[in-house]
């Protein structure tokens, strides 16, 4: 590699400084003298320079030059050269985040968790090897401890997937030991936190799959005297798949400082089997207690059979668990700023039922643990609304999931809240729209005005957040005729707080999985907007080609369109219209007297442009603007990335294009 004149220059002037400041000069002149002294023996003989250089090593003095020495190398950022940075040869990590030098603090514990490399994936067994430049589907591990969360590097699927990275994970947290005391083997054996490990696979069109879920307990480590022991980690499938493996990880951990005193493994596993039955024998005593409850809930009316009453639900790994376990207060920090902007942010995770193999039309059931929701990007409707909840609950808003049904009887969950007028609002969180609910009146006169239906939402069975589960026992279970008086129990049949907190609050038991932080998003909006805009204009113009006809961009009409996306956005967002006259003025000036102006905006879930497009052609209105023919015609497009937590995008389209009216 040559480096330009002015660099090398530069580089020589650092190394003459560095040894100016050492001495080394006079370093040299000592070892020179004392050479010549030794060679004048009674069999001289030339001094050579390997002599001399063997004598500076011996002394110690090239350590001591190289000792001092410290070569960083910090990627180049864009601003620096002018380029993205290049892709790697099999796949492209759209998400790229800057790896931080991290100062550990000596006077805490670290956990170093190295993955050392992927096995026995044999799903991929006969994927043959990407070739370079191919894009191929790819895996990626995230982890998530004590309130830090970490992502690995995409790697290129395979039976054996070169999966390779470490994480520091900081075990003092939540104000575990005592001021500036070092947590040692006792208290961390208390620590019963696991570190969640999430596999997705990403294939080639960017669709994220769950692979595995697992609960890894790291506390093996506190009986090796070395402080670093390596384990085969075996993964688990998920849903229906959740009894196969699905490969096997080989992790090594080490503490960091090491023990001075370690643990003997017989107090490790007697820890583990004391949590394990206290845990079941706490799960026993609810599940008898959900039963007892259930009876009497049947004893009320024998109609009550067929509500739609959920106590439990499956997570990803076919775990049965009570299903206020599911939603927690969850506070998002600066990174959300309303209930609002809430519903917004969980509207834009996807939905997806979970995958059922074979036929039937039945529906396979899977509530995700929030981790592999966030970590997927998206979901069912139940995922949707327990984090809707959470998010609404950490706002300080009386929160509730509804379990019911919507138009055919189509199951279904959303999620309530109660204002202290007693006021109740439904929030639908795969739209976040919102819905203000006024019940019918059953007893009110034949001619008496009745509120309409204004939500989609047609039976609801039961409510829940983390501290309640309440059972609607009125006559009927129909929306528009329920009452949202959760303290009458002739209304609504509540479950003993005692019983869901002690196999729901946070830490009853250890089967419950710890609660992720929201992550800030690390996509650049401004980059991404550019980006899928030029990759829009390319489509557009090799569309318009292939119809023969020429294609002339108006960079000022394209620019002019960005207020009214971001009005959409904000409308979206708040509820609230605004900005429309301004972008109406500017796009009148834009257009000339006899011309023709035409719009079409559209949203998106996804940064996909072949995949925008195509959707897009599929509106007669947008064929009509990319297909525009006549006199002075000008086209123009304009991309907006609305970047929200954990990379979830809004992403907002609009053509347009002017023309001379010929008529």
């Amino acid at each position: 590699m040559s480096l330009p004149p002015d660099k090398a220059s530069e580089l020589k002037q650092i190394i003459h400084n560095h040894l100016l400041k050492m001495d080394i000069h006079g370093k040299i002149r000592e070892v020179l003298a004392e050479t010549v002294r030794d060679d004048q023996g009674p069999s001289h003989r030339g001094l050579s320079e390997a002599d001399f250089l063997h004598a500076l090593q011996r002394r110690g003095i090239i350590d001591d030059v190289m000792k001092d020495l410290h070569f960083t190398q910090e990627a180049p950022t864009d601003t620096e050269t002018g380029f993205p940075p290049k892709p790697a040869t099999h796949f492209v990590d759209k998400d790229l985040t800057q790896l931080k030098k991290t100062n550990i603090d000596p006077s805490r514990r670290y956990l170093y968790l190295q993955v050392l490399g992927g096995k026995a994936f044999l799903e991929h067994l006969q994927e043959p090897e990407p070739l370079p430049g191919q894009v191929c589907s790819t895996f990626t591990l995230y982890l998530h401890f004590r309130n830090q969360r970490f992502r690995s590097k995409p790697v290129p699927c395979a039976c054996e997937p070169d999966l390779k990275e470490g994480f520091l994970l900081e075990i003092h947290r939540d104000g575990i030991g005592e001021g500036s005391k070092m947590a040692d083997a006792t208290a961390m054996l208390s620590m019963c936190d696991p570190v969640h490990l999430v596999l997705i696979k990403t294939d080639t069109s960017s669709e994220t799959t769950l692979v595995s879920s697992y609960f890894l307990d790291w506390r093996t480590v506190l009986s090796v005297p070395s402080g670093k022991t390596c384990i085969a980690v075996e993964l688990m499938g998920v849903g229906s798949e959740s009894k196969l493996p699905a490969g096997v990880l080989t992790v090594s951990l080490e503490l960091y400082p090491p023990l001075t005193e370690t643990l003997n493994t017989d107090i490790i596993s007697t820890q583990q089997s004391l949590e394990r039955q206290r845990t079941a024998e706490k799960e026993r005593l609810f599940l008898v207690y959900a039963k007892q409850w259930w009876r009497e809930f049947l004893e009320i009316r024998p109609s009550h059979q067929s509500k739609m009453v959920k106590i439990f639900a499956q997570d990803e790994n076919g775990v049965n668990r009570p299903v206020c376990s599911y939603v927690r207060v969850l506070r998002a920090g600066r990174l959300l700023e309303s209930p609002r902007q809430a519903a917004r942010f969980v509207s834009l995770l996807a939905q997806e039922k979970a995958p059922v193999v074979g036929g039937g039309g039945g529906k396979q059931e899977q509530w995700c643990t929030l981790m592999a929701f966030l970590c997927r990007g998206k979901g069912d409707c139940e995922d949707h609304a327990t984090l809707l909840c959470s998010l609404l609950l950490g706002f300080g808003l009386d929160a509730y999931v509804c379990v019911g049904a919507k138009a055919k009887g189509t199951p279904h969950t959303w999620v309530l809240t109660r204002g202290t007028d007693g006021s109740i609002t439904f929030w639908e969180s795969l739209t976040a729209h919102r819905y203000l609910h006024r019940a019918i009146d059953p007893d009110a006169p034949p001619l008496a005005p009745q509120p309409k239906p204004s939500s989609p939402y047609r039976t609801v069975g039961c409510v829940f957040n983390h501290q309640t589960f309440l059972a609607n026992c009125q006559p009927s279970d129909a929306v528009e005729l329920c009452v949202f008086d959760f303290q009458n129990q002739s209304r609504w049949k509540a479950m003993s707080a005692e019983a869901l907190k002690s196999v729901c609050a946070p830490g009853s038991t250890t089967s419950l999985p710890p609660l992720p932080p929201l992550c800030a998003p690390s996509l650049d909006a401004a980059a991404a907007s550019n980006q899928m805009e030029l990759e829009m204009r390319y489509l557009v113009s090799e569309y318009r080609k292939d119809l023969e006809l020429a294609t002339v961009w108006d960079d000022h009409l394209s620019y002019l369109l960005s207020s009214a996306l971001s009005a959409y956005e904000l409308e979206r967002c708040s509820g609230v219209s605004c900005g429309n006259e301004e972008f109406q003025d500017a796009v009148r000036r834009a257009v000339p007297d006899g011309h023709t102006f035409k719009g079409f905006p559209i949203h998106f879930l996804h940064r996909n442009a072949r995949r925008a497009f195509a959707t897009c052609l599929k509106s007669p209105f947008c064929d009509e603007i990319v297909c525009c023919r006549g006199d002075s015609v000008r086209l123009a497009v304009r991309v907006r990335v609305f970047v929200y937590p954990e990379n979830a995008c809004a992403v907002w389209l609009m053509f347009a294009c002017k023309y001379r009216s010929v008529l």
